[in-house]
């Protein structure tokens, strides 16, 4: 019998601790004590990573193992060891056993029993609790270090800043990194100079040829504005002055919500900790001024001026470099979505210009507009379009399923994999099945407004 076995620990921690080594030496005594062979390769850990999420590079590692039917048995010492939610749990539970993967559990070991089955729900929901728990004694305790001026909130120090290597979250062993201080006070006095801007400062900075903080030749505003918004510089180290928020921003119609999936925004001032004072580089006085002036141009900013208007503002991404677009009046009649890789590198953040031409935007809009008001009018159309396409879809289907039946039956596939391969046909199927639904749905909607929209349109 082929047998693997899976790892994990929490914290690099734990994984100096030795834990994980633990449960390698239970997991290969018990191998020893039934008689079997387990290879170097079929060994899957996960030093410090948490068992509250999936991406994981040891457990991934084992779910592709595993669907290639390498192995008929998992070895693990406690359920809490796979996943600490129960859902994770049971999703990964099921995924093995479908590859004909049995999954054992030395601590608590189950069967297809009932009562044992309601044993690891109960299990796994105590576990998501304990978790939920750490989390929050952590959260308070760190509050708790804040409030005492005992411990910094950031273990990454401030451009212009250093901390004490052997103490590196001492709020006391803070000091100012000579070189980068200096650079940061240039900043905030050039930035409050007449006629000077963020755009102007990064392009100073870079001009001067100095690196930034991740020792790049190029600053962003961004970056720039992080530096000239943080209070840290005027001598006082805050916590809680940022949340996480979910990503709000989709740089480009052609890309992702986000990039990270989660923004940070700064909180409300009453929210801030005061941690600990330390080495100030510029006064506080300063600090305000420079504080207006960035709520002053971010006001009178020109993406702000509704001065002209464009259909698809915010809505127009480039086709050759992926970048979003802006819109912009050359002089009366000759407007434009122009993509912002053709900005200053400061601004668009690539290195090369990007060779699009202009999108006129007065033929755009129309042909937009256009398409709009088929749809509102004439719906019939579009849905039969999406019908055909529909069908196309599950003709293929029903080809590939055929297809993989008579791989199976040729003896080309396992049956472990056969059965993999099928479900995942079928659960497309059902899923072509449910936006067929949908579309006869919204078709019965939209004979119901049909008749206003033509008398809005009309």
């Amino acid at each position: 019998m082929q047998v693997a076995v899976y790892v994990r620990v929490s914290t690099q921690r734990q994984a100096q601790a030795q834990t994980i080594e633990q449960q390698l030496e239970r997991l290969c005594a018990h191998i020893q004590a039934q008689g079997w062979q387990i290879a170097d390769d079929n060994i899957f850990r996960d030093d410090g990573y948490s068992g509250a999420g999936l991406n994981r590079p040891g457990l991934d590692r084992l779910r592709d193992r595993a669907a290639q039917a390498e192995f008929q048995r998992v070895l693990i010492t406690a359920p809490d060891r796979l996943a600490r939610k129960y859902v994770h749990q049971v999703l990964l539970i099921e995924e093995l056993e479908r590859y004909g993967c049995q999954v054992e559990f030395l601590d608590r070991p189950m069967s297809q029993d009932p009562h044992d089955q309601l044993l690891l729900q109960i299990r796994g929901a105590v576990s998501e609790y304990e978790r939920s728990l750490i989390a929050e004694r952590m959260r308070r305790g760190r509050q708790a270090k804040y409030r005492a001026g005992i411990l910094l909130p950031w273990t990454r120090a401030p451009y212009g800043l250093q901390m004490n290597p052997d103490h590196p979250r001492d709020p006391k062993g803070v000091r100012l990194e000579a070189t980068e201080a200096a650079t940061v006070g240039e900043m905030f006095v050039y930035y409050l100079e007449e006629g000077h801007s963020l755009f102007g400062l990064a392009k100073h900075l870079i001009a001067n040829q100095i690196p930034s903080p991740r020792g790049q030749k190029r600053w962003n505003q961004a970056t720039l504005r992080g530096i000239l918004t943080n209070p840290v510089y005027t001598g006082k180290v805050y916590a809680a002055r940022t949340r996480p928020r979910p990503a709000r921003v989709r740089r480009s119609a052609l890309k992702p919500l986000g990039r990270p999936t989660t923004s940070r925004v700064v909180t409300d001032s009453n929210e801030w900790i005061l941690v600990a004072p330390i080495p100030a580089i510029v006064s506080q006085e300063q600090f305000a001024w420079v504080q207006a002036k960035l709520a002053q141009n971010q006001q009178f900013a020109k993406r702000h001026s509704k001065s002209h208007e464009y259909l698809l503002r915010a809505l127009v991404s480039c086709g050759v470099c992926q970048c979003s677009c802006m819109a912009r009046t050359n002089s009366p009649g000759y407007a434009y979505y122009v993509c912002r890789g053709k900005l200053h590198a400061v601004q668009s953040c690539h290195d090369e210009k990007c060779p699009a031409r202009f999108i006129p935007a007065p033929q755009l809009d129309a042909l937009v507009w256009q398409d709009l008001c088929d749809v509102l009018t004439h719906p019939e159309s579009i849905r039969q379009a999406r019908r055909e396409n529909l069908r196309k879809a599950r003709v293929s289907l029903d080809h590939q399923l055929e297809r993989l039946t008579e791989a199976y039956l040729s003896s080309v596939l396992l049956l472990a994999e056969y059965q993999r391969r099928r479900q995942d046909l079928e659960q497309k199927q059902h899923g072509l099945d449910t936006q067929v639904q949908q579309l006869e749905t919204s078709a019965n909607r939209h004979t119901e407004v049909r008749a206003p929209i033509a008398q809005l349109l009309g």
